[in-house]
């Protein structure tokens, strides 16, 4: 069992901080889902992923496109976690399977700080994980950086 993260965006878009933080999970060496809630946004995402650098893209796919036992970084709207991840990625009010966060090594729930909804779900998950015992970090934007503000 490892930690869910929850990741509070007050001063950047999901768009230019998910690339960077998927970058960073496959350097180490992590297997990814993103489970978002919209059919939309994966859509946007999933072109994102492959332009946001001109030198570089990320390696993904989409659920129900074929091959998503190999992909990396899968992305999707459904339950289900085809490609084996040991990391979970939550974005968009999206919520997890049951058990699905104890058996990841790592979670991350990001969240609009500017949207009162998604904050006062925030708050129910992070009570729900630390309700389960599970390892809760909850990291805020501070001029364009992440500060770790609390822990449970």
């Amino acid at each position: 069992m490892g930690e869910v993260r929850f990741y509070h965006l007050t001063e950047r878009s999901l768009e230019a901080v998910l690339p960077v933080m998927l970058e960073r999970s496959l350097d180490r060496g992590w297997r990814v889902l993103l489970r978002g809630t919209s059919e939309e946004r994966i859509t946007a995402l999933d072109q994102l992923l492959w332009t946001y650098r001109d030198e570089s893209f990320l390696p993904h796919g989409r659920a129900g496109q074929g091959a998503e036992a190999s992909q990396p970084i899968l992305l999707t709207t459904s339950a289900g976690a085809p490609n084996s991840p040991n990391t979970l990625f939550l974005i968009d009010g999206a919520v997890p399977e049951a058990g699905e966060l104890a058996r990841m090594e790592m979670a991350a729930i990001l969240f609009d700080g500017r949207d009162p909804a998604a904050v006062e779900q925030a708050r129910g998950q992070w009570r729900a994980v630390t309700g389960d015992g599970l390892k809760a970090v909850y990291w805020a934007e501070d001029a364009g950086g992440w500060v770790r503000k609390a822990e449970a």
